[in-house]
């Protein structure tokens, strides 16, 4: 089995990777579905583009894409919504927190890196004991750039005094892992995750994948 050598800190992406925000998310728009008299829709129509942010649930909801007129409105919408909601349905992966505390335990840095808004990330994290460990927080506003560009993943290793070189990014998406590689980082994809099911994994051309959480530390050399 593979093994990472000399990691000094291993970095997550928050939503599909270390917590399931789908419930909320889902419920965040189709809250704005029946608010317009339409049918309410189950949370596995949902589900599969939670990653997507307000773009992937307002697409999966009403068909609308970016350019459409109403769009800017209706996302505004639901982030407030989703605000109102945000950590009434989202928890961690079963895994997850035996995971955190084992990469504290072996006294290695964790943090996130997210496209989440600080506007979100900040209440979120905050109102979840598993973060209190956290090291590092990256938002999707943190730099001038998201991933997957690298610049917030290189941000989050500065902050730590790290070498990128010397880090793991762990991810449910392409854009995790592509972000990761221009970072210089090791990359895993989180199999688990909302795009496991949908996505042709290995194309992504990550280091190592896991199909649960608590597999990462095989990965990680005491």
């Amino acid at each position: 089995m593979m093994k990472f050598e000399n990691v000094q800190a291993v970095l997550f992406d928050l939503d599909g990777t270390l917590i399931d925000s789908a419930p909320d998310l889902g419920a965040a728009v189709d809250k704005m579905r029946v608010d317009r008299g339409m049918s309410s829709l189950p949370l596995s129509h949902y589900r599969p583009m939670a990653g997507a942010g307000a773009r992937g649930m307002i697409g999966l909801a009403f068909g609308f894409t970016p350019d459409h007129p109403d769009y800017e409105a209706m996302k505004e919408e639901f982030f407030q919504n989703y605000e109102a909601c945000m950590t009434q349905r989202t928890f961690a992966f079963e895994g997850v927190a035996h995971l955190i505390e084992a990469l504290v335990a072996r006294q290695l840095p964790w943090g996130v890196v997210t496209n989440k808004s600080k506007r979100f990330t900040e209440p979120l994290t905050q109102g979840m004991p598993l973060f209190a460990s956290a090291s590092v927080v990256i938002s999707g506003d943190t730099t001038p750039h998201a991933k997957p560009h690298p610049a917030p993943l290189l941000e989050a290793a500065k902050r730590l005094s790290i070498d990128p070189a010397r880090c793991v990014y762990v991810g449910d998406d392409e854009r995790d892992i592509v972000a990761g590689h221009a970072a210089a980082m090791k990359t895993v994809a989180a199999t688990y995750g909302y795009l496991g099911s949908q996505s042709d994994i290995a194309s992504w051309k990550a280091h190592a994948q896991i199909h649960a959480p608590q597999h990462l530390l095989d990965l990680l050399s005491v």
